[in-house]
């Protein structure tokens, strides 16, 4: 629906049983009796003479209106049986001149006069076109004709309506509809409704010639083959159920209520219910009568030159009748000449005008491969002996435009040159910062289809020198020449040469391109990469979502038999595209549903996404082999869990992480905040950000893989600052205003701070160690304080701040080692004894409302017991990360980037991490490893040395500093 306008209409009540409606001509008597269209028409040249160009009355709008009936209520609902007519016919008739708004109906139609037709007697007729539904808003009686304030309704995908200037404020502008974008639901009602139209028509042209009691209607020929003609090359779903309303037999409440139905579907539906009916009853009153050849009111033989040929053919039995189907659809029988408008009795311009013909040539301009143009031919030959009145004509004419409309072999051509790759990289840096991996992939692809290219070129220039130099010996051409004999030295090098062109074509590189999965968090730009990637290849792009696709049917397309059969989404974006090598998006793959009763989509893409298979993937409405080979499939995903592994397997995966807080703070500043600048009306010198508000948005107010809620959290803010800045230009102060950004006018924006980062602490005290994590949602870390104090008991273990399992047993594995080792460490008196014979400990992590679980903390946990059972403080500045196993060896984590980032931010000065991830710190941006000393251990004793390097422990000589893996 188009953007509805308010306008004041005059307004012409419709005689009383006629309804107007769009898209339909009517004509209004004029006489003594109707001084207000008189009126109205008077009004109307006067404005057309002195407000338009060229004084056309039909640039002035106005409205008509029906008469109200009892059993429609004001929004077009049925109040009563439409068999119950007592009220209606009850109700004392109503002058239409004297109309007022009680006795007229609240949905009308703007209409233009198109023309007057005078008699000479004082009367004349008004031809009114309707143009568009309106609803009567108010109406006004102050004049000599009713005028109404109305708001007017467009359909989309109808043109718009020129209203005239001589209505201010019903402007063009405000009618420009959207282009015509017929969703599934309204496609397959559109479609029912053109094929019971056409099928009335085929009726009332049958009913025509064949016996029929009297009130059966009847159609000529001529008027039916115009008829089947327009609604067959209808585009607008909305105009042609209009149309139907008004020639299909209804009551007149029926038409009030096509009238009042804005929604398109609504009204097509109604439409093809009214439809529906009246077929129904003719069927029912019809004599179906069996024609013999001698009972035929006409020849048989609609060509006698074709006599012959007519005779050849085998007849399935003797005097087989002709018979007239049930269905009333088509005529059984070829017509006599003149039939349906025929001149010189030519049979073939009873199809539709050059309909075939130009099927015929767009499938041989698509140039389909040897089995697609089998099927083609056949079905074209098959469609040539259907009337285009039956139903299957559509279906077959349908099946055959898909078949043209896919681009089996038309291609564009990669940009593949010299300056190919250089350009590849900066498209992909300019369009996303990071995310290093997946651009060497994609240029590493780029690479080798550049070498492929190359390898093919060099290949067609020696096919093409070699074929130059073949040559096969000519035979005699003139008449009576004796045949020469063949000279065996040119046809030895005849042959030489064959084999040497089929041992180079062979040496033609295949383009066979991968299927790549970029699997990440939400926010991280996969979608926006594979975007990236189509335009440095210079090939079109399309992007089908996956996300909630529960049926196969989606994927495979349907089977031509079943009712509104259509291909599936790979076809389907083909089409779209046009060429054969497009790059194709699958979002959200890891969101298709699993096996249903309308089968499995995952397993449907098993085909689609095989680069064995793919070459003659087979579409359940196309059922011919399809080549997706050269089709790049770039899909996305958020989790791989939910995805079938035969599926998976089929994919490249390459892991995209969350965006760390520098490179959200590098993406703000080169990408969103300019752009967002742009969208709320502002300049670059009217809003300037520091990096210390950047990072406080950052830190304080989003905590998520991707951008998405940074970009909106700056949107605010830049929304807030353009406020003061209008307020300060209105005021004619604009010097008042201050584009600088300050970071306590974030809270006036933004409100209070979502998050609060934790700070490393300035003095230290026994039982506390700072820890090190990574948030779930990716992209962010920071400390972690780990809380261990200790009271008499009975070596109870008391845990608090919502820790998960695998990090209670972090505690549970250090406590034990710790207990193993007190003696070596100095805290017990002997081997024997039990450092938690009468004491109890309490550990916890504070931020209780976080929760906090994962392998990483096992390390932390035992120093911290340690450090709270010796009574030493660890360094403040200092923290760690990394889990430990019963033996005490320290075994690796994740998150290492995040982690470190977050450690540096939070003032650490000197980390501890795993030896095992040494691998990791290579990828840390280079700020990060000048800021931090990060120490790699591997051994719990090599980390107590490095905690307290000045402590002696009584047992650490037997454990040396270098363990032996020998």
């Amino acid at each position: 629906m188009a953007k509805t306008q308010t306008a004041t209409l005059p307004l012409i009540a419709l005689p009383r049983g006629s309804v107007l409606l769009p898209g339909v001509v009517q004509r209004i008597a004029v006489s003594s009796n109707r001084p207000d269209i008189a009126s109205l028409l008077a009004a109307v040249y006067t404005r057309a003479a002195s407000k338009t160009p060229n004084g056309r009355i039909d640039a002035v709008p106005i409205a008509c209106v029906p008469f109200s009936s009892p059993l429609i209520s004001s929004d077009g609902q049925l109040l009563l049986q439409s068999a119950d007519t007592n009220a209606n016919q009850d109700r004392p008739d109503v002058d239409p001149a004297k109309a007022s708004k009680a006795d007229l109906f609240s949905w009308g139609v703007a209409a233009k006069i198109t023309g007057v037709e005078g008699r000479g007697t004082g009367e004349f007729t008004l031809l009114i076109e309707g143009v568009g539904r309106v609803r009567m808003d108010k109406i006004y009686s102050d004049k000599a004709y009713l005028e109404g304030r109305v708001v007017y309704y467009q359909d989309n995908g109808t043109p718009p309506w020129l209203p005239g200037i001589l209505w201010p404020d019903l402007r063009l502008t405000d009618l420009v509809v959207s282009s015509l974008d017929l969703d599934p639901a309204l496609e397959e009602l559109f479609s029912q409704l053109k094929t019971i139209s056409r099928e009335l028509v085929a009726i009332l042209r049958l009913s025509a010639i064949l016996p029929r009691p009297h009130g059966v209607p009847g159609l000529s020929p001529l008027l039916a083959r115009r008829l089947d003609l327009f609604i067959m090359k209808q585009k607008v779903p909305g105009s042609l159920a209009d149309f139907m309303a008004n020639i299909v037999e209804c009551s007149y409440e029926e038409k009030l209520q096509v009238l009042a139905l804005v929604d398109i579907k609504e009204r097509v539906a109604k439409v093809i219910e009214l439809l529906d009916r009246q077929v129904g009853n003719i069927k029912s009153s019809m004599t179906i009568t069996t024609y013999t050849a001698e009972t035929l009111p006409f020849s048989i033989d609609p060509d006698p030159s074709q006599k012959g040929v007519q005779k050849k053919r085998k007849p399935t039995s003797m005097n087989s009748p002709f018979k007239v189907p049930a269905s009333g659809m088509g005529v059984p029988f070829p017509p006599p000449p003149g039939f349906m408008g025929q001149t010189g009795g030519n049979p073939e311009e009873d199809q539709e005008p050059n309909e075939i013909e130009e099927l015929e040539k767009r499938l041989e301009a698509a140039k389909l491969p040897a089995e697609a143009a089998k099927v083609a031919g056949r079905e074209i030959k098959r469609l040539k002996k259907i009337h285009p009145a039956q139903a299957e004509y559509a279906v077959a004419r349908t099946y055959l435009e898909t078949l043209a409309d896919v681009p089996w072999s038309v291609t564009t051509d990669d940009r593949l040159g010299p300056e190919t790759l250089t350009r590849a990289r900066k498209q992909l840096d300019d369009d996303h910062y990071g995310l290093e991996k997946v651009k060497k992939r994609l240029l590493e692809y780029l690479a080798v289809l550049r070498l492929k290219q190359s390898i093919n070129d060099d290949v067609d220039a020696q096919i093409k020198q070699t074929e130059q130099e073949a040559g096969a010996p000519e035979p005699a051409k003139e008449e009576g020449a004796q045949p020469t004999t063949p000279d065996p030295d040119v046809e030895e090098r005849f042959k030489a040469n064959s084999a040497k062109l089929e041992v180079l074509r062979s040496k033609r590189m295949v383009d066979r391109s991968p299927i790549l999965l970029l699997v990440g968090p939400p926010g991280v730009g996969k979608t926006s990469l594979a975007r990236s990637v189509a335009i440095a290849l210079g090939r079109k792009f399309h992007r089908i979502s996956l996300g909630g696709v529960r049926d196969e049917a989606e994927i495979r397309g349907h089977r031509r038999t079943y009712v509104a059969a259509m291909p599936g989404l790979v076809v389907q974006g083909l089409k779209k595209v046009g060429v054969a090598n497009p790059v194709f998006l699958l979002d959200e793959i890891d969101k298709v549903g699993g096996s249903n009763v309308n089968g499995d989509p995952s397993a449907a893409m098993l085909e689609v996404l095989d680069p064995e298979q793919n070459h003659t993937f087979t579409d359940h409405y196309i059922n011919v082999p399809i080549d997706l080979s050269k089709v790049l499939f770039i899909a996305t995903a958020n989790s791989l869990d939910t995805i079938p592994p035969p599926l998976l397997d089929r994919m490249e995966t390459i892991y995209i992480p969350g965006y760390t807080t520098l490179e959200k703070r590098h993406i703000a500043t080169q990408h969103l905040i300019p752009k967002q600048i742009r969208v709320n009306g502002l300049s670059e010198d009217q809003v300037i950000f520091s990096q210390d508000v950047v990072s406080k948005i950052i830190e304080s107010y989003t905590r998520e893989s991707g951008v998405r809620n940074l970009e909106r959290e700056i949107s605010s803010v830049l929304r807030g600052k353009a406020v003061e800045f209008a307020d300060a230009k209105d005021r004619g102060h604009p010097e008042e205003y201050i584009p600088q950004l300050a970071v306590g006018d974030l809270e006036k924006f933004l409100g209070i701070e979502k998050f609060e980062e934790e700070i490393a602490e300035k003095t230290s005290r026994p039982g506390i160690v700072t820890g090190l994590v990574a948030y779930s949602s990716g992209g962010n870390g920071s400390i972690l304080f780990i809380e261990v104090a200790d009271m008499p008991g009975t070596g109870s273990v008391q845990l608090t701040g919502k820790l998960g399992d695998v990090l209670k047993e972090s505690v549970e594995v250090a406590l034990t080692w710790v207990k193993a080792h007190a003696f070596e460490l100095g805290l017990t008196q002997g081997p024997a004894e039990n450092i938690m014979r009468d004491r109890s400990i309490h550990v916890h992590c504070p931020s209780g409302s976080i929760p906090k679980d994962g392998p990483s903390s096992g390390m932390a946990q035992a120093i911290a017991l340690i450090s709270l059972f010796s009574g030493k403080a660890v360094p403040p500045t200092m923290a760690m990360t990394g889990e430990i196993s019963l033996r005490g060896r320290v075994t690796a984590v994740g998150g290492i980037k995040e982690k470190l980032i977050g450690a540096l931010r939070a003032g650490v000065k000197t980390v501890l991490l795993p030896a095992q991830n040494r691998k990791d710190v290579k990828d840390l941006p280079q700020e990060v490893r000048d800021g931090l000393e990060i120490i790699h251990v591997s051994h719990m004793w090599e980390a107590i040395r490095h905690v307290w390097p000045d402590g002696h422990w009584p047992g650490e000589d037997a454990y040396p500093p270098v363990q032996s893996r020998l």
